[in-house]
């Protein structure tokens, strides 16, 4: 344990900072899980549910929980099977 008052208070705010990020992370994981979903039951509101996850996403870049290649290489699978589904293009 440490001993200084300083590296006492950044262990406080890393485990805080800690179970945000955990919180957030796992919005992503479920906006996520339900796009998948509504993409394999070919739901009319995939569409706004991918985009909805592209957001929180990009969110998730800005904050500094994921990093960007990663960010890039969720939106791109999700759009991958979004458009597997309505056999068009988005780009």
């Amino acid at each position: 344990m440490a001993n200084i008052a300083s590296q006492i208070k950044r262990i406080k705010t890393n485990q805080k900072r800690n179970e945000i990020n955990k919180s957030y992370k796992s919005k992503v994981k479920t906006a996520l899980k339900k796009a998948e979903i509504s993409i394999k039951n070919k739901a009319e509101n995939a569409t706004v549910l991918v985009n909805e996850v592209c957001s929180l996403i990009d969110k998730a870049v800005v904050k500094g929980i994921y990093h960007i290649n990663k960010a890039a290489r969720q939106k791109s699978k999700i759009m991958t099977k979004l458009q597997k589904q309505n056999n068009y293009n988005l780009f």
